[in-house]
């Protein structure tokens, strides 16, 4: 069942019977936020190599948005209307979907430690446990480098096929390619609209009232998930899958499976940094 919170990420676990560890005697607690032991020092993995990638990654998928949604445009026909309602309903539901997936995945398993990997990407999801309110501080490009990323290669085939397909062939595809185009925009918003929910003053008008018609994560919504041990509701999107998926035991189904296969406990490299102290 799905837990709730403060808003600055921390609140009491009700399902767990045993309290979280203590530090030890004579060592001094740690303290979430930007003084935090482990935030400090993850901070500070933000490489300029990792810079540049984000740079490289929002330079073109925004060009390729751009030209994707110029020909979408040019080929619009009023016969597809109920096709391009369905496609972006469907593509809003898949990246909303997907950022639960990568969410959980970053979240529960793996390592900063692992070779370019863990500090270019695992390492943001570490820090924003401790110190939730950090992706405030991030600017655009830091917040949505890794999500434009992701969108560069389907961006870059639709973009392609726009060039070298017949009008007889793009009309036949159109619904595809308003799927993939919905599906480009949320992902690659996703950690802008995740940005959002942690800001609690000063967000535009427009972006309230889209949280509060929950069209996009709404911030109340989202502290559910900043409960210790963070467990639950990863999807950070829309958020319209995690009820669904909560009820049904998925992300829990998937962590037994995964250590009764492997043996590795979910979240242990996420407990070590939010233990530490100095």
């Amino acid at each position: 069942m799905a837990r709730t919170g403060n808003q600055d990420g921390r609140g009491q676990e009700p399902r767990s019977p045993q309290p979280a560890p203590g530090p030890a005697p004579g060592r001094p607690e740690a303290r979430w936020g930007p003084q935090h032991a482990g935030a400090r020092e993850l901070a500070t993995l933000y490489s300029p190599g990792k810079r540049c990638q984000e740079w490289i990654s929002v330079i073109l998928c925004f060009s390729l948005m751009a030209f994707n949604f110029i020909h979408l445009l040019a080929n619009f026909h009023l016969g597809h209307v109920w096709y391009i309602l369905l496609a972006i309903v469907g593509g809003i539901l898949t990246a909303d979907f997907a950022s639960g997936f990568v969410h959980w995945a970053a979240d529960t398993w793996g390592s900063v430690e692992l070779p370019i990997f863990g500090k270019a990407f695992i390492r943001p999801f570490r820090e924003h446990h401790i110190d939730p309110t950090a992706i405030t501080r991030h600017d655009f490009i830091e917040t949505n480098g890794d999500n434009c990323m992701l969108t560069i290669v389907p961006l870059a085939s639709m973009a392609f096929n726009f060039l070298t397909l017949s009008p007889a062939e793009i009309y036949r595809n159109y619904p595809w390619y308003c799927y993939l185009f919905a599906l480009g925009i949320f992902v690659t918003l996703t950690n802008q609209i995740h940005k959002w929910s942690h800001t609690y003053f000063g967000l535009p008008c427009w972006v309230v009232f889209l949280q509060d018609c929950h069209i996009i994560l709404p911030r109340k919504h989202h502290r559910i998930h900043h409960v210790s041990p963070h467990e639950t509701y990863f999807c950070i999107t829309t958020g319209w899958l995690n009820y669904p998926l909560e009820k049904l035991g998925f992300w829990s189904s998937l962590e037994d499976l995964i250590q009764g296969v492997t043996g590795e406990k979910p979240r242990a490299d996420d407990l070590k940094w939010a233990h530490k102290v100095k």
